[in-house]
């Protein structure tokens, strides 16, 4: 597929609901993946290779960091970009996500539809 419905995104969230609302912003343009917890998101990553991950932080079994940072560590991974989409909005995991684990982006639930569409299109123009 050409188009950007040949473009793949992961959303990586343990809320159902986060999924589904992110799911049908984008799924009329993307081909959408799911994973509720960090260790899927990785698996699903190394299987699908997707074109973009949006990863949420708090999450069982792995969390969107760990997950993030293994991600990036995998050869065949690491160029996938991994935007945090989290409610978590301290500096702290902000500098984390981006300087250490290798996230390209972080954006703050809830979010602005508008500033995710354009930050995701932002990502795969490149691609």
């Amino acid at each position: 597929m050409n188009g950007p419905k040949g473009k793949k995104i992961l959303i990586a969230d343990d809320e159902e609901t986060v999924r589904a609302l992110v799911k049908k912003l984008l799924s009329k343009e993307y081909t959408v993946l799911e994973a509720d917890n960090g260790e899927e998101a990785v698996k699903v990553a190394v299987n699908q290779k997707p074109d973009l991950i949006l990863m949420d932080i708090l999450m069982p079994k792995m969390d969107g960091l760990t997950a993030c940072y293994a991600i990036k560590r995998n050869q065949a991974t690491k160029q996938i970009p991994v935007v945090m989409l989290t409610a978590v909005d301290y500096e702290l995991n902000r500098k984390l996500s981006q300087d250490v684990m290798g996230a390209q982006g972080y954006i703050t639930k809830p979010f602005n539809t508008q500033a995710l569409m354009d930050l995701i299109a932002k990502f795969l123009a490149g691609k």
